[in-house]
């Protein structure tokens, strides 16, 4: 990152209870999801809000890998926000 460069942030939002536990994330995802002793999907490296979990990211090749995992989610409980600045 240069100087002038503003550096982008974006929150990935996983809806965990509502999983059908496909594993599709998991699929396309391995470094930022596994299925947890429930069968459920997790985001590695979360954290726990009221009804979700939440993963600051600032790279884009994380927010590219994890936008993936959102669109081949069949219950789109996987969000990825830009955060404003």
């Amino acid at each position: 990152m240069t100087f002038n460069e503003v550096m982008t942030i974006h929150t990935i939002i996983h809806f965990k209870k509502k999983c059908i536990s496909c594993g599709a994330c998991v699929a396309i995802s391995p470094e930022f999801w596994e299925m947890d002793e429930q069968g459920l999907a997790e985001l590695k490296g979360s954290e726990e809000k009221e009804d979700h979990q939440e993963l600051l990211v600032t790279d884009e090749e994380t927010r590219r890998i994890n936008q993936e995992a959102a669109d081949v989610c069949p219950v789109n409980i996987i969000h990825v926000k830009k955060e404003e600045e």
